[in-house]
């Protein structure tokens, strides 16, 4: 039986997307717990990074009709904007 090799990128971003997300309900979790701000500002990075999983998945399954750089490229300027934000203003 041979894989459809389509079926296997699309399957490995679909695993980054979702590994994605269940970081960003961990790290939100554990901010409702300790309720410490960098916990908050990792948690919002990691919401721009699945964002830009889902907007790499979009653009891998439509290649030629639509070109999603731009959007991907701002998701993860604002998930490293946000992450050097908590970093470099709410550690003590």
């Amino acid at each position: 039986m041979a894989l459809n090799l389509i079926s296997v990128p699309s399957a490995i971003y679909v695993l980054c997307i979702l590994t994605c997300l269940m970081a960003t309900l961990l790290l939100l979790q554990s901010f409702a717990r300790s309720r410490s701000p960098v916990l908050l500002w990792s948690a919002l990075s990691f919401i721009a990074l699945t964002v830009n999983n889902v907007l790499l998945f979009a653009d891998f399954i439509t290649p030629t009709v639509l070109d999603l750089r731009p959007e991907r490229a701002g998701s993860a300027l604002l998930a490293v904007a946000l992450l050097l934000y908590g970093f470099i203003w709410e550690i003590d």
